[in-house]
């Protein structure tokens, strides 16, 4: 194992992240009752969203990194492939209820192919949901969190983002999406943020106390659907529903 993804499996455990996941699939349960369903998770990494939807569900996890697969969290069992787009692109037509994407299209340059076999594989009716980042959360970050003015200075100049062990993050926008979506059957339902607070928060210790996690919590839940704050949310979650 590499010593940038030990770092980053542990970093995985602390409060901010697991934050992070509450706030995605209580997002995801919004839209879609995630129960008794067929779910792929494309660019599953370590398995953690995959293994919580296991439980309820039937669930195919695709991920390229194998030394992520052999490290995943498996304790509710779950269908796990090694491999990319040509794997995606051996799943039958119309075959999932839910398609999960979550940070994945920032690092690879095959996201209008990617998108198009996302939506081949969506049963009508069936939700894509999509995590990105988002450019300006990402700025706030270095403002407010780092006080890197100088790295925030870089963003607003068209500069990249480095992202732990992943690398540069090659930013794409909701336009972007209208985008790929045009002559398909399938709509954006909603666009909510996540991480819009807890992450600016320079005062880790606190992060580790359940009755703040609870407020904090209850907090991004209430703003994450509010447009001001999205705009300046570290993540955009993208809900998508196929209509035919």
């Amino acid at each position: 194992m590499s010593n940038d993804l030990k770092t980053y499996y542990e970093n995985m455990k602390k409060p901010w992240n697991t934050l992070y996941y509450r706030i995605v699939w209580e997002q995801l349960s919004r839209i879609h009752p995630i129960i008794n369903s067929k779910i792929l998770d494309f660019g599953s990494g370590l398995g953690i969203t995959a293994n919580y939807l296991s439980k309820n569900n039937d669930v195919v996890a695709i991920e390229p990194n194998v030394e992520m697969v052999e490290m995943r969290i498996c304790e509710n069992g779950y269908q796990q492939i090694v491999g990319d787009l040509e794997q995606l692109r051996q799943q039958q037509d119309a075959s999932f209820d839910v398609v999960v994407c979550h940070n994945v299209l920032e690092y690879t340059k095959e996201r209008n192919d990617i998108f198009k076999e996302l939506y081949r594989v969506l049963k009508p009716n069936g939700i894509l949901s999509i995590v990105k980042h988002n450019h300006a959360g990402r700025i706030m970050q270095k403002v407010v969190f780092e006080n890197n003015l100088d790295a925030a200075i870089m963003l607003l100049n068209g500069g990249m983002a480095e992202a732990a062990y992943f690398g540069k993050v090659d930013y794409y926008e909701l336009n972007d999406i209208k985008e790929w979506i045009s002559g398909l059957e399938i709509n954006i339902e909603n666009v909510l943020g996540i991480r819009t607070f807890f992450a600016l928060h320079s005062n880790n210790e606190i992060k580790y106390d359940t009755s703040w996690q609870e407020r904090m919590f209850e907090l991004e839940v209430k703003v994450s659907d509010i447009r001001d704050f999205i705009n300046i949310s570290f993540f955009n979650h993208v809900l998508l529903k196929k209509i035919k």
